[in-house]
C-alpha cells in the first residue's frame, strides 16, 4: 500500500508539474522558421528601442515567439527595415520592461528577473533576490 501524500510532497509534485508544463509549452519551431525576423534581428531592434545594452536572449526568444504567434511578424519586419510602427514599437518596449507579453493564448511571463523594470527602479530588486549580508538594509547605502 502506498503511503499517503503529505502537504509538502503534494506541493513539490505540483511545482514540478508546473515547471514541466511551462518548459513544454514553447512555441513550435515552424513559427520561427517561417518568420521574416530572426532572434538576432529582434534583439538588435529591441536594444535600439529600449536603449538597453544587455538583453536576455532567452527572454527575447519568448517575446519574439509571442509577437510571431499573435501575427506581428510583418510589423516586426517593417520595424527591422526602419519603417515606422509606433504602436508595435511601444508594445515591444512594454514587453521588455514588464517581462509579460501576449503568447497567442493570453498573457504569459517571458522573464521576471530579466525584465528591464528592475534596472530602471534601482531602489528595489526582484523578490527573493538577496541584496547583501543579513541586515544590509539597516545601514544607509554607500554613495
Amino acid at each position: 500500500m502506498a503511503a499517503p501524500l503529505n502537504r509538502r510532497d503534494l506541493l513539490l509534485r505540483s511545482l514540478a508539474a508546473a515547471i514541466a508544463a511551462a518548459g513544454a509549452g514553447g512555441f513550435p519551431a515552424a513559427l520561427y522558421a517561417a518568420a521574416a525576423v530572426t532572434l538576432d534581428q529582434f534583439l538588435v531592434l529591441s536594444k535600439a528601442l529600449t536603449e538597453a545594452a544587455d538583453l536576455d536572449p532567452d527572454m527575447g526568444n519568448k517575446l519574439l515567439g509571442g509577437f510571431l504567434a499573435t501575427g506581428h511578424g510583418d510589423g516586426l519586419a517593417r520595424l527591422v527595415a526602419g519603417e515606422a510602427e509606433p504602436e508595435l514599437a511601444n508594445t515591444i518596449v512594454a514587453a521588455w520592461y514588464s517581462g509579460v507579453s501576449d503568447s497567442g493564448q493570453g498573457l504569459a511571463v517571458a522573464g521576471f528577473d530579466q525584465a528591464l523594470l528592475w534596472q530602471a527602479m534601482s531602489f528595489t530588486k526582484p523578490f527573493a533576490d538577496c541584496g547583501g549580508e543579513t541586515g544590509y538594509w539597516s545601514e544607509p547605502p554607500q554613495g
